[in-house]
């Protein structure tokens, strides 16, 4: 899976990690309640806040953002290029914004 999508979000207060996983295990395709955060296929998407992810280091070769983005979350907790999990669905860290 990939991290899509990092920052506030309209549904709930606080700073919020987008995930499109591989798998059709998600809730969304990064809309929710009408706003999109990120675009993917139904139930590939799904919003997890970053405590709830488990974090890993740089993911060496990863590839660089495409869009501008942040190099850290607000908190700092997670980077560009890092790897995290969210209940088993390994992703790296792509765009923070």
């Amino acid at each position: 899976s990939i991290v899509r999508y990092i920052g506030e979000v309209e549904f709930a207060a606080g700073e919020w990690v987008g995930l499109e996983l591989t798998d059709a295990t998600g809730m969304n395709n990064g809309s929710i309640m009408g706003v999109t955060y990120f675009e993917c296929a139904d139930a590939k998407g799904v919003f997890a806040m970053p405590a709830q992810l488990a974090v890993g280091g740089a993911v060496s070769g990863s590839a660089p953002a495409t869009l501008p983005s942040k190099e850290k979350t607000v908190d700092g907790s997670i980077s560009l290029g890092q790897s995290v999990a969210w209940n088993g669905n390994k992703s790296i860290v792509r765009y923070i914004g």
